[in-house]
C-alpha cells in the first residue's frame, strides 16, 4: 500500500489554542495521521489533560504540553524552544488561538480592546511564524495554517474589530506566501463559519442569534470542531503541497447565500 497523501508521519506540529475546541480537534487529527503535536493554550491544566488524552490514544511521546499566552513573545519563544527540544524540529504551525474581548459597535470600542484584538489575532501570529520560519526555509519545507474566520469576509454590528483582525490574517498569509513561496513554505488560512466551541458560545447559545445565523446557512446547522480539522491536515500534508497564500472557507454554505 502506498503512502497516503495526508500522512504526517515524522512531522512535528505546534498548535496554539489547542486544549479545546477547533485547536484540540486539529491536534487529534494530526496525531491520527502520525504527527507529533505540541498542545498549547494559556492554562497549564487543560493543556496537560489534552496532551495526556492524545498520548493515551496514540502512544506515549505523541504529544507534549507547553502552556503559552500568545500575547507574550517570551511565552511563544519558549513554545518553539520546548518543541524543538522535544521533537528536534517544527514542520507545521497552526495559529489557532485568538481573542475577542469586545462585543458591540466600533464606536464603543476602547483603544485597549482594539489593540488587544489586533495584537493577539494578527501580530502574535506573525511573531510565532517569524520564530519558526528560519528552520523551515533552511529545510525548504514547512506548512503554516492560520485559523481565521468568515468574519474576515463580512461586516458585523457586534464583532467588527474581530472581523478586521481576521481579514488581516488573510493578508498575512498572502504576504508570507509571496515572501516564502520560493522556500517551499506554505502559508494558508482556514475560514470557519459558526462552530460549536466555547469561544463562539455567545453566537450559538442564544436561540435568537443561532436562528439568525442559520437563516443563511444552507446546511441548517452549525459546524463541529472536527469538521475543521481535516482541512488543517490537508493544508499541512502532501495533499496540499501546491496550495499557498489562500483561504479555505468551511461554513456549511453560509457565505454563498
Amino acid at each position: 500500500m502506498g503512502m497516503s497523501l495526508f500522512d504526517l508521519s515524522g512531522k512535528s506540529a505546534v498548535i496554539t489554542g489547542s486544549s479545546r475546541g477547533i485547536g484540540k480537534a486539529i491536534a487529534i487529527a494530526m496525531a491520527e495521521q502520525g504527527a507529533r503535536v505540541t498542545i498549547s493554550s494559556r492554562k497549564p491544566e487543560p493543556c496537560a489533560e489534552t496532551a495526556q488524552e492524545i498520548n493515551d490514544r496514540f502512544g506515549e511521546g505523541t504529544a507534549i504540553s507547553v502552556p503559552a499566552n500568545i500575547s507574550s513573545k517570551e511565552d511563544l519563544q519558549n513554545l518553539v524552544d520546548e518543541t524543538n527540544a522535544a521533537f528536534g524540529k517544527i514542520d507545521i504551525v497552526v495559529c489557532n488561538a485568538a481573542s475577542n474581548p469586545y462585543y458591540g459597535s466600533l464606536a464603543g470600542i476602547s483603544d485597549e480592546q482594539f489593540q488587544k484584538i489586533l495584537s493577539n489575532n494578527v501580530i502574535s501570529n506573525n511573531w510565532l511564524i517569524q520564530m519558526v520560519m528560519p528552520q523551515m526555509v533552511e529545510r525548504q519545507d514547512g506548512a503554516i495554517v492560520i485559523v481565521s474566520s468568515i468574519g474576515g469576509l463580512k461586516g458585523s454590528p457586534v464583532i467588527g474589530a474581530y472581523n478586521i483582525s481576521k481579514a488581516a490574517d488573510f493578508q498575512l498569509a498572502r504576504n508570507l506566501c509571496v515572501e516564502h513561496g520560493k522556500d517551499n513554505v506554505r502559508i494558508n488560512c482556514i475560514a470557519p463559519g459558526l462552530i460549536r466551541t466555547d469561544f463562539a458560545k455567545a453566537l450559538w447559545e442564544n436561540p435568537d442569534t443561532l436562528k439568525r445565523a442559520l437563516a443563511y446557512t444552507p446546511m441548517d446547522r452549525i459546524g463541529e470542531p472536527h469538521e475543521i480539522a481535516g482541512a488543517a491536515v490537508f493544508l499541512a500534508s502532501d495533499a496540499g503541497a501546491y496550495m499557498n497564500g489562500q483561504m479555505m472557507v468551511i461554513d456549511g454554505g453560509q457565505t454563498i447565500t
